[in-house]
């Protein structure tokens, strides 16, 4: 049997919309390179109503996860990107040296539902070239019941097409009829496990709605068991030898590559360039904590 923690989100506000945040959090910053957790939706809008808009802002050392549910979104972004990502699908920018994007509903949407990540690129690659990757088709198959879909890393013989730059997983386990089924587990990877829908135990233990389980290395596999229609996310990787600092929208090993991250967007510089096609005002960002 598995031992795990139970980790309580934040409510927090992206583009309008209340998120549930379970990491970085109090208790667990990182979970192997996963270093951010948002949980968007389930949200239903009025007709007419405007949805999911984040303005244009920027990001550097790191990469951004989206895992489409229901609805869709708009992805823009200053290499001149414009994706449509649709339920079933991941986008996933690699920031480098820098990057700007926005993100918005597109019109008419009635129901949202998203996990957004991030991943803290390894030391190697903090300073690559910026860009943008979509993935329509992912891994999909039936197991014990449930429906399995990779979004990214291995899982039990399984190769999702994601770039990866360090080993890890992401693994999305929806059970319409309910299931119980083992996952085996990286002995070498913690992991953590976030009820996207419905009702969830682990090893025989209920996962209160919006929290984090967090598993420890290892351990072999854990037992989960998902009422009808209820979504599990799965994800996973080596523990960081050293933790990012995580300020607004940076990400860094080096605080002060954050300092001058924000000093060259608060004054226009070229490294982080305007989004092609928004129509709207940038996002500022707060005064750093550290001046």
């Amino acid at each position: 049997m598995s031992h795990w923690q139970s980790i309580s989100p934040r409510t927090t506000d992206v583009g309008g919309i209340p998120v549930a945040r379970v990491l970085p959090v109090k208790e667990r910053r990182t979970i192997g390179p996963w270093c951010f957790l948002d949980h968007i939706g389930p949200a239903e809008f009025a007709p007419g109503e405007r949805g999911l808009d984040v303005g244009p802002h920027p990001h550097i050392r790191l990469q951004t996860f989206t895992w489409m549910i229901e609805g869709e979104i708009l992805h823009k972004d200053s290499l001149g990107s414009l994706q449509l990502i649709r339920p079933g699908q991941v986008n996933l920018m690699s920031a480098g040296h820098g990057i700007v994007h926005t993100e918005e509903s597109v019109p008419d949407t009635a129901r949202l539902h998203a996990a957004q990540l991030w991943l803290v690129l390894p030391p190697e690659q903090e300073e690559m070239a910026p860009r943008f990757d979509h993935y329509p088709t992912l891994p999909r198959w039936q197991e014990q019941g449930a429906e399995l879909t990779l979004l990214i890393g291995e899982h039990d013989g399984q190769q999702a097409p994601t770039l990866a730059f360090s080993p890890l997983i992401g693994l999305d386990i929806h059970a319409p009829a309910g299931a119980r089924l083992t996952l085996p587990l990286n002995v070498h990877f913690e992991h953590g496990l976030f009820p996207l829908e419905g009702s969830v135990t682990i090893d025989g233990t209920p996962l209160a709605a919006e929290h984090l389980a967090y598993l420890a290395p290892e351990q072999q596999s854990v037992e989960v068991q998902l009422a009808p229609g209820a979504r599990l996310l799965l994800i996973g990787g080596e523990p960081l030898a050293l933790e990012p600092t995580i300020w607004w929208n940076f990400v860094s090993r080096d605080r002060a590559a954050i300092i001058q991250a924000d000093e060259e967007w608060r004054s226009g510089s070229r490294r982080f360039g305007p989004v092609p096609g928004y129509d709207g005002a940038r996002l500022i960002s707060p005064p750093l904590p550290w001046k």
